[in-house]
């Protein structure tokens, strides 16, 4: 089970190469507050004076150590190949295969490298320093070393320095596969501890949190750590450790790690004969050993499962972003091909990739169409703009110098075509709604399932946007014509023998004749009905013989019932009553009259309100007419043409021998996006076979 560091390691290795932390690998971070010894345990560690020493915070980056034992065989390889000369050696990623055997240069290049990403304000970077040491003497461990907690800024640190090094001590401790060596000085209250207190945040039941605590020769006199030791102030679930630190006098008289150790052993020997054995920088780094190979057994098959789904995604990934294009040919009439298939099936709703935030393509067309614009023109008012002298001036204009007997036809048509006409604005009006849809597709097209082809080659997509573009922009006039034709049909032709309008006079005249006879049952006592009967009806065959008869369904039958109407009003002594439809009765398609400058006559009010109800009812017979082939003729000259054209367009505009090249230029972007996503894949199925190992020699 030894074995299974030096596998982190190497998966640690595998993914320093790509400069990636996706996986959470397994390792021990070591938490403290400034000048609680952390330093000082980690050398003790790698059995050197490594890391750089100072007033203040001087941990300003995370440092990764990785520590590797090797024995007499790999030294003596390593040396041959690298020609050098040492038992130990060190070697940072940043440096790539450079070899320090000088651990005063190793301490050096880590100050170096500290200030050249964190500057020289005593501020700090969460970009990490990677060094593995090579030794006879160190046990195989992963550490990682981060700035001691502080509580006040000094010097030109930042004033939110506490934060920002709490952020990055939560961030590395958060890791579920990490383990937490909480560093605390045996001369300060355990209970006030801030390494336990900020490791307790994220492993509140201590499963992953083993405590070291230092300077056990530098506590009060007649005071000892026993009780800390042995868990009673605090209990610690992997446990407690003492270990006895080097003075600043021992470092400055350059006092070696070895004989540190060895001292250290003398002191727990004689202060603390009864956990000597359980305490040292010896017994540390092999209970770190210890703990961190079980750790490592427990987070394998997670971390398994981990990488191959990673790479699962990675392979994908890499796919979407093809290969490199080898048959220009092919490639562009895939692609063209792919686009206008994905086009035509988001206007008919078969598209792989369904909006669901808003509508669009064919759904949204069909919401044009049968709410925006149905709604628009059943809001247009049959008799807007229209008032009451505007109806009488047009029948006495049609009159010419003669008084007219009957409503003159031409005053009818002549209103009714001014009020036809106002349909016209917001047929167009649908065109162009349906025209910014067709646009909007283009961009749903690039944005979802052609989104990576096209952004590998974007003179590509641009060009097909123009292509598409200009279609649409083409077809645009020529849907407008076939709208304005449909309006000019309207109005070229009043038909007045449409079924619908036919009926609708029949009714009115139904309407006026029984107005008359409710006026004849209104007449004073001294008019004899009988007298008034016969001259009505003398005025009916008059005027019978005077105009064709045009039946119950005829308008113009309508008008003489009307003015037949006109001449009892005019043979009546008294004032009459004026001719308005019953209310509420079912066929009244009169609004509520516009009040008009002066009081009209009778018949002028009569001849009014023929006129304005002949106007609706043969105005809804039109919008009925609008509201249907409009839709029709967009998506015959617009929609149904664009979608049967596209491809051919954009393969003839397109698919040109002298446009390959041009038009399959990748852009860098992409080109850099596949070769990460390549290393990427890599690394993790090198990753994967490493994990493999560990199965075929039973490791795991």
């Amino acid at each position: 089970m030894e074995a299974l560091i030096p596998v982190i390691n190497k998966l640690q290795d595998v993914f320093n190469t790509v400069g990636a932390d996706i996986i959470q690998l397994p390792q021990i971070v070591v938490v403290g507050t400034q000048s609680s010894g952390k330093s000082s345990v980690l050398e003790s560690l790698v059995g050197r004076d490594v890391l750089p020493r100072g007033t203040g915070i001087v941990t300003r980056r995370p440092l990764i150590f990785q520590l590797v034992h090797i024995d007499s065989e790999d030294r003596r390889k390593t040396n041959e190949e690298n020609g050098i000369d040492g038992e130990e050696w060190g070697k940072f990623l940043h440096t790539k295969n450079k070899l320090y055997t000088n651990f005063e240069e190793i301490r050096q290049e880590i100050e170096a490298e500290t200030e050249r990403i964190s500057g020289i304000n005593k501020g700090i970077s969460d970009e990490p320093i990677h060094l593995k040491v090579f030794s006879p003497n160190v046990v195989n461990l992963t550490l990682v070393d981060l700035p001691g907690i502080t509580k006040v800024p000094v010097g030109d640190q930042p004033k939110d320095i506490e934060i920002q090094i709490r952020e990055l001590i939560v961030k590395y401790i958060s890791n579920p596969n990490s383990i937490i060596l909480a560093v605390t000085a045996a001369n300060t209250d355990m209970a006030t501890s801030e390494a336990l207190k900020v490791a307790r945040e994220v492993d509140p039941d201590g499963r992953r949190t083993l405590a070291v605590v230092t300077k056990l020769d530098l506590m009060d006199a007649g005071t000892d750590a026993m009780d800390i030791l042995m868990g009673r102030v605090i209990p610690v679930k992997l446990g407690i450790i003492g270990v006895v630190n080097r003075s600043q006098l021992d470092i400055n008289q350059k006092k070696s790690v070895a004989d540190a150790i060895r001292d250290e052993y003398a002191f727990l020997q004689k202060k603390y004969p009864s956990l000597a054995n359980r305490s040292g920088t010896k017994y540390l780094a092999r209970t770190l050993n210890r703990l961190l190979m079980h750790h490592i057994r427990d987070c394998l098959p997670e971390l398994k499962t981990r990488i191959n789904v990673l790479a699962a995604q990675y392979q994908s990934l890499l796919n979407s972003y093809g290969e490199p294009v080898e048959d220009q040919s092919a490639t562009l009439l895939q692609l063209i091909t792919k686009f206008a298939a994905e086009y035509c099936h988001t206007i008919e709703g078969t598209a792989k990739y369904i909006e669901t935030a808003e509508l669009c393509g064919g759904a949204r067309i069909c919401y044009i169409f049968h709410e925006t614009f149905g709604r628009t023109l059943e809001s247009v008012d049959p008799l807007g703009g229209l008032t009451t002298i505007d109806v009488l001036t047009a029948i006495r204009n049609a009159t010419g110098p003669r008084p007219a007997l009957f409503v003159p036809e031409v005053s009818f048509e002549l209103l009714v075509k001014r009020q036809v006409k106002r349909l016209e604005e917001p047929s167009l009006r649908c065109v162009e709604l349906v025209h910014e849809e067709m646009q909007r597709i283009i961009q749903h097209c690039s944005n979802y399932s052609t989104q990576v082809e096209l952004l590998r080659f974007p003179k590509l997509h641009d060009a097909i946007v123009e292509v598409v573009t200009s279609l649409l922009r083409k077809r645009l006039p020529i849907t407008n014509d076939m709208v304005h034709n449909l309006v000019a049909i309207e109005l070229a032709y009043i038909n007045t023998k449409h079924p619908d309008f036919a009926d609708a006079c029949g009714l009115m005249n139904h309407n006026i004749e029984e107005q008359r006879r409710n006026r004849m049952r209104d007449l004073p006592s001294a008019v004899p009905r009988d007298k008034h009967a016969a001259v009505g009806g003398a005025q009916v065959a008059s005027s019978g013989d005077q105009v064709d008869s045009g039946g119950t369904g005829n308008w113009r039958g309508m008008l003489k019932r009307g003015d037949e109407c006109a001449v009892g009003d005019r043979a009546m002594p008294q004032n009459p009553l004026p001719a308005t439809p019953q209310k509420g009765h079912a066929v009244n398609l009169l609004d509520v009259p516009v009040p008009v400058s002066r009081k009209l006559s009778a018949r002028e009010q009569r001849d009014c309100e023929v006129i304005e109800r002949l106007i609706k009812s043969y105005f809804l017979i039109v919008r009925k007419n609008i509201q249907d082939s409009v839709p029709k003729a967009v998506m015959h000259f617009l929609v149904n043409h664009v979608k049967d054209c596209l491809q051919s367009e954009l393969v003839g505009q397109l698919y040109k021998s002298v446009l390959l090249d041009d038009l399959l230029t990748e852009s860098e972007d992409m080109a850099q996006r596949r070769n990460e996503a390549a290393d990427m894949l890599k690394a993790l199925q090198k990753a994967s076979q490493v994990i493999a190992e560990i199965r075929e020699t039973h490791l795991w």
